[in-house]
């Protein structure tokens, strides 16, 4: 009986990092997805705007029942911060990350992403939320592990290795017609612009990140209700996406969405602001 107490006592412990690990899981299949479905010609303006869509339509209804006797008052200062949330999180980050994506492969933005941690601790930092003390072993492992993000990330951007090819990779061409050494560099110079210039993006869309998660602490504080919180960023995101697409992509086409991999992209990110607001929960 007391290892049944002791084993339930330790799951419930160890829920929020169960939940961290879902979340990474979800991170890691929600890239895939999302290249998958811009690879083949899905707009990265459109995909935020159905993917923040599908979440308001999927949070509302359970802020609706579980927050109804809860929900605080939004006065004007909530909701600046609800609008500058929404713009961080849903349009900023997000369009910058797709973008990055499209420009380096899912496994590139998924590393240059794990800075996040270091990113927002040098924010709470700035803003005082943290303090830096160097005596205590919890804060050297948060400074180190902050420059071991950094660093790791400059070399990803900037270092290029020597190439590996394997036998049955023949790159569209025949074995024995090499490409010229001008058409190879100016092949590596388009490449390594492109990688430096996505990895731009991804950085740009992890300080945003970053950002978010600072001022939705503060937003917490006063605004308690999650879930509706959580929705109403959504749906901000939302107008604020459909703006930014009507004036960026001008292709009535690109509108159009049916039982394919550009739904699934869009939906399968509902799981991740459900893990989100659980882990937010906890």
């Amino acid at each position: 009986m007391g290892y049944l107490q002791s084993l339930g006592c330790l799951l419930q412990n160890a829920k929020p990092y169960i939940v961290v690990i879902s979340l990474q899981f979800g991170y890691a299949g929600m890239n895939i997805i999302s290249a998958i479905s811009l690879n083949h010609g899905m707009s990265h303006y459109v995909l935020v705007v159905y993917r923040h869509a599908f979440a308001t339509v999927v949070m509302a209804p359970f802020a609706l029942v579980f927050e109804r006797k809860m929900r605080p008052k939004i006065t004007l200062k909530i909701f600046a911060q609800l609008f500058v949330l929404a713009f961080l999180g849903p349009l900023i980050d997000q369009n910058f990350y797709y973008l990055g994506i499209k420009m380096t492969s899912p496994t590139f933005a998924c590393a240059i992403s794990n800075t996040l941690p270091s990113m927002t601790f040098i924010m709470a930092l700035l803003c005082r939320m943290e303090k830096l003390e160097l005596k205590s072993v919890r804060c050297q492992a948060k400074v180190f592990g902050t420059i071991v993000t950094m660093v790791g990330a400059m070399l990803m951007t900037f270092y290029k290795g020597s190439v590996i090819n394997f036998f049955w990779t023949g790159h569209g061409r025949h074995p024995n017609t090499p490409p010229t050494a001008d058409a190879a560099a100016a092949s590596n110079l388009h490449n390594d612009g492109k990688v430096i210039k996505g990895s731009i993006f991804l950085i740009i869309a992890t300080l945003a990140w970053a950002a978010f998660f600072i001022l939705q602490v503060i937003t917490m504080r006063k605004y308690t209700a999650h879930l509706s919180l959580t929705t109403m960023v959504c749906f901000l995101g939302t107008l604020q996406a459909i703006v930014v697409t009507l004036a960026m992509e001008h292709r009535p086409h690109a509108w159009a969405i049916g039982w394919d991999m550009n739904l699934l992209a869009a939906a399968y990110a509902v799981r991740k602001k459900i893990i989100i607001t659980v882990q937010t929960h906890r």
